[in-house]
C-alpha cells in the first residue's frame, strides 16, 4: 500500500522564519520516494524499496543532544551527560540560522501526530530539507485523515536540516551536528546529521517529559503486542536486544515496536505509526514479518546492495546499525487502533554477551525495579569504535538517552503500575550461551520465542524454579520446546569455574553502575541487587 497525495492544501512557512521556499506539503510516500530518486539521494532495491545512505552519521549522537534550559525545564530535568543544557538565547540564534538556510530551497512539510490514544494526541508539523526524511516522518508518525488535515493545528514543530553545519565556537554546539529540544517553544531543531532516528527520538524525548509531568502517564521505550485473550505484553530493551523481532509474533497482534505510554486507566498506547527495525543479518526464515514489510513505501538505511539492487543484510561495511523504516500497516497482524489493555507480562530483554544471565528468569518487584533502573545489555566487538571485547552497557529505564527526568521517576511509576496491574516480570537473555562472545553462541531465536510463548500462555506457572546463586533470579527448570540444559547458563559452559568468575565480574559491574542511584532507592529495590562473592 503506497498512499496517494492526501491533500492539495498549501501552506506558508513565513511564520517559522522560512522565506520564499518551494513548499511541498503532505506529499505521498510514493511522491517522496520519486523525489528522492530524482534528486539522486537514494536508490531502489530489486523489489522497489527505497534505499538511502544517511551520510556521516549512521546512528544517534547522544553527546550532541541538548535541552533548552528555561523556566519549564530548569528544576525538572535531570541535567548531566545525558540531558545537556542549552542556553535560550543561543537556541534562538541557531534556529534563525537554520530557517534562513532553508529559505529559498525545496522544503518538505508534513502534518502528523503522535499517540494513538485520542486523549494524549500530540499534533506535529515536520519541516525537512530532504524528501526521504519527510518520508521517514510519514512512516513513523501517525497519519491524519484528510478531514483532520483541514483544520490541523500543530502543537510541536520539528525542523530538520541535515545539510546545515553549525559552528561550535559561535553556535554553542559540541560539533557541527545537533538535536535540540525547546519545551517552551515546542520545537525540535535538528541539523548536521541525516540520521533519521533523531526525528522520532526527538518527539519521544519530548513525550518522556510531557506525559509524566502533565498527564500522569508513563512513557516507555518498549514494544508491545496483544493476544487473543486480550492480554497485553510489553517488551523493554535497548537496541539489538530483540524488541521489534519478538513483538512481531504471528499469534499476537502488534501494537507497536518501540515507544508506548501506560495510562492511569491501565491501557497501553503506541506513540508511533510505524516501525524502525534493525536489519543486520535479517532473514525471511527468522524474521518473516519484518522481512516481508520491506517493500515499496519502506526506507532501507545504510545497507549494501549489488548492481542488481539485491541487499546483502550481512554486510556491515557501512554500519552495524543498518535499518528499515516502514508504516505499521506493512505488518499484516496489527492491533487497530494501536491500543492495548490488561497488561499481564513484562519482558526485560538483554543481550548478555558474557553468557552469564539465564535465558529466562522471573523477577520480584524489587528485582524488576533494580533491573529497570539498570537497563543492562552488552556491547560486542565491532559495534562501536574502540570496542574489542564484550563490554557491559547500562542505560537507565532501557532508554536513558531519551529520558529528561531522573530515572527513579520512571521506575517509581513502573513499580506502582506493575503492582496495581498484577503483572509478571521476566528477564530474558537474547545474548550468549555456552560462554561469552567469541566462545559461546547466540541464543537460538526459536528457543527465546518458545520461552516467551510459555510465559504468555501461563505454562511457566507451576514448574520448578531454582534461585540463581549470584543474581538471585528465579530460573525455571523446564519449558516446552526448550532443552532443559539451555535453561541453566552455568551448565552450558565447559569451564564452570570460569562461569563463576565471569558471573561475579558482571555482578560487580551492576553494583558499580547502580551506585549513582543508591541514595534514591528503597530497601526493596536494593534487595534486588546481585550478590557478588
Amino acid at each position: 500500500m503506497v498512499t496517494k497525495n492526501q491533500t492539495t492544501k498549501t501552506i506558508s512557512l513565513n511564520k517559522y522564519g522560512i522565506k520564499n521556499a518551494s513548499v511541498k506539503y503532505q506529499l505521498s510516500s510514493e511522491e517522496l520516494h520519486n523525489e528522492t530518486l530524482r534528486k539522486d539521494q537514494g536508490e531502489e532495491a530489486d523489489n522497489g524499496t527505497l534505499a538511502v545512505n544517511t551520510g556521516e552519521f549512521t546512528g544517534r549522537s547522544p553527546k550532541d543532544r541538548f535541552i533548552v534550559k528555561d523556566d519549564i525545564t530548569r528544576d525538572k530535568v535531570w541535567w548531566g551527560n545525558i540531558n545537556i543544557p542549552f542556553p535560550v538565547d543561543m537556541f534562538d540564534r541557531l534556529y534563525d540560522k537554520v530557517t534562513n538556510y532553508l529559505s529559498e530551497k525545496d522544503v518538505y512539510v508534513r502534518d502528523s501526530y503522535a499517540c494513538a490514544d485520542e486523549a494524549y494526541k500530540l499534533n506535529i508539523r515536520v519541516i525537512t530539507e530532504y524528501p526521504w526524511s519527510n518520508m521517514f516522518a510519514y512512516n513513523m508518525f501517525l497519519r491524519p485523515t484528510e478531514a483532520e488535515l483541514e483544520n490541523f493545528d500543530p502543537e510541536w514543530l520539528i525542523v530538520n536540516a541535515p545539510g546545515f553545519m553549525a559552528d561550535p565556537e559561535v553556535d554553542g554546539t559540541r560539533q557541527h551536528n545537533f538535536a535540540i529540544l525547546n519545551f517552551t517553544k515546542k520545537i525540535a531543531l535538528i541539523g548536521g546529521t541525516g540520521y533519521t532516528g533523531e526525528i522520532k527520538k526527538g518527539i519521544f524525548s519530548a513525550l518522556n517529559f510531557i506525559l509524566p509531568v502533565d498527564k500522569n502517564t508513563m512513557p516507555m521505550h518498549c514494544s508491545a503486542n496483544v493476544g487473543k485473550n486480550g492480554e497485553t505484553a510489553i517488551f523493554f530493551g535497548l537496541s539489538g536486544t530483540g524488541k521489534t523481532t519478538l513483538s512481531a509474533d504471528p499469534k499476537r497482534k502488534l501494537i507497536g515496536d518501540d515507544e508506548h505510554g501506560w495510562t492511569a486507566e491501565n491501557t497501553i498506547f503506541n506513540f508511533e505509526g510505524g516501525c524502525y527495525a534493525k536489519v543486520i543479518n535479517l532473514s525471511e526464515e527468522n524474521e518473516p514479518d519484518i522481512f516481508n514489510a520491506i517493500k515499496p513505501g519502506a526506507i532501507l538505511e545504510n545497507v549494501v546492495m549489488d548492481e542488481n539492487g539485491v541487499v546483502d543484510y550481512a554486510d556491515t561495511s557501512i554500519t552495524q546499525n543498518t535499518r528499515v523504516s516502514y508504516p505499521i500497516y506493512h505488518i499484516d497482524n496489527i492491533q487497530e487502533p494501536s491500543i492495548g489493555k490488561n497488561p499481564k507480562n513484562i519482558f526485560f530483554l538483554t543481550a548478555d554477551a558474557f553468557g552469564v544471565l539465564p535465558p529466562i528468569s522471573k523477577l520480584t518487584p524489587g528485582q524488576a525495579a533494580y533491573h529497570f533502573i539498570s537497563g543492562y545489555t552488552a556491547k560486542v566487538a565491532g559495534t562501536e569504535e574502540g570496542i574489542n571485547e564484550p563490554t557491559p552497557s547500562f542505560s537507565a529505564c532501557f532508554g536513558a538517552p531519551f529520558m529528561p527526568l531522573h530515572p527513579t521517576k520512571y521506575a517509581e511509576m513502573l513499580s506502582k503500575k506493575m503492582k496495581d496491574a498484577g503483572v509478571n516480570v521476566w528477564l530474558v537473555n537474547t545474548g550468549w550461551t555456552g560462554g561469552p562472545y567469541g566462545i559461546g553462541s547466540r541464543m537460538k531465536l526459536k528457543f527465546t520465542r518458545a520461552m516467551i510463548t510459555a510465559a504468555l500462555e501461563g505454562e511457566l506457572g507451576d514448574v520448578e524454579y531454582v534461585k540463581h546463586p549470584i543474581f538471585g533470579l528465579e530460573v525455571p527448570q523446564s519449558c516446552p520446546d526448550v532443552p532443559m540444559e539451555v535453561l541453566n547458563p552455568k551448565g552450558t559452559w565447559k569451564n564452570q569455574k570460569a562461569y563463576d568468575i565471569q558471573a561475579n565480574e558482571l555482578a560487580v559491574s551492576f553494583k558499580e553502575n547502580f551506585a549513582k542511584f543508591k541514595e534514591y532507592a528503597n530497601d526493596e529495590i536494593m534487595a534486588g541487587a546481585p550478590i557478588s562473592k
